[in-house]
């Protein structure tokens, strides 16, 4: 049986934390920043985690998962 590959756009966009949580960036932060408030661009820097509903597909996209 071969072994099962790794998505590699996954590894790229995704960390596993120390408690098995997943992290992600937050989305539209890459261009017309300028229009977005400054409380709003600052809060976009930080990453989050993944939904509970979304980790379990991610999760199974990652390598040894």
């Amino acid at each position: 049986m071969p072994k099962q590959k790794t998505r590699k756009g996954v590894v790229k966009r995704f960390k596993i934390t120390g408690t098995g949580k997943i992290k992600r960036r937050k989305a539209f932060a890459r261009h017309l920043m300028t229009d977005k408030t400054s409380k709003r661009a600052r809060q976009l820097r930080h990453g989050t985690t993944v939904s509970a509903s979304d980790a379990k597909r991610i999760r199974r996209m990652l390598p040894g998962k």
